[in-house]
């Protein structure tokens, strides 16, 4: 009680600072208010089109996270097993993510249809992230307990089932959790860029080339709610599958 208190009374206090700025500069085109901007997301969230663009967004957003998660799993399993595929495969994934998303979705505009283009950035965002993390939770499995699997000759299945799977499965979740939040930024960034038809990205330009600062913060304000409320949903998922993993593990 006393957590989400102190979070409410944080909350409170940098809304009043955002007042306090807004009224200082005294220039709604520059920085509108908190009023103003929710008075502007509760109009936004009322039209189809809000509904549409967001729709969209987040399916891409699905589909890019689908394709990174299987594949990533897919790899950190090859890379884990094999060391020449570690080698071989490394630097790929140091080179995606040291390169710019910026300059990522710029190539990817002369390859691929503008709409697939979020779904791909997307991908490619937080394939490493799975990649890596999964592996490592992999490599840091028990030796202990698999040498306890050899001696009484549990099968692969069984092995995998029994002592991979449980030691593997907190990295998955993290990096599904992390991969979430920058999922949406990089979609929404590659939506600004590529601006397909029926996207968050396009109504941010639209709102930025005419001037509408207030649509932009209440689109902006309304990313960031739909990003906490998801990764904290997944976050509840998550604890609540590795509870009922541990009842039945026991």
């Amino acid at each position: 009680m006393v957590r989400i208190v102190k979070k409410v009374l944080v909350a409170i206090a940098w809304l009043l600072l955002w007042q306090l700025a807004s009224h200082l500069v005294a220039l709604p085109v520059l920085l509108p208010s908190p009023i103003a901007t929710v008075r502007t997301m509760a109009a936004l969230w009322g039209t189809a089109s809000f509904w549409s663009s967001l729709s969209i967004s987040f399916v891409r957003v699905a589909f890019g996270m689908a394709a990174a998660i299987t594949l990533g799993v897919l790899i950190a399993v090859l890379c884990a097993a094999s060391s020449w595929a570690e080698a071989f495969l490394s630097p790929l994934r140091s080179v995606i993510r040291s390169t710019p998303i910026t300059s990522i979705i710029i190539l990817v505009l002369l390859w691929i249809r503008v709409d697939l283009v979020p779904v791909f950035i997307v991908f490619l965002t937080v394939l490493p992230i799975i990649w890596q993390t999964v592996q490592q939770g992999i490599i840091q499995t028990d030796k202990d307990l698999l040498e306890m699997g050899r001696v009484y000759a549990f099968s692969r299945t069984k092995l995998l089932r029994k002592i991979y799977v449980p030691s593997v499965l907190p990295y998955f979740y993290t990096a599904c959790a992390t991969g979430l939040g920058f999922a949406w930024k990089a979609s929404i960034a590659a939506e600004v860029i590529a601006r397909p038809i029926h996207s968050i990205g396009a109504r941010l330009q639209d709102a930025k080339v005419y001037l509408l600062t207030e649509h932009l913060f209440a689109w902006t304000a309304t990313v960031i709610l739909i990003s906490i409320l998801l990764e904290t949903a997944l976050k509840a998922w998550m604890r609540r599958q590795t509870r009922h993993g541990g009842g039945a593990a026991a």
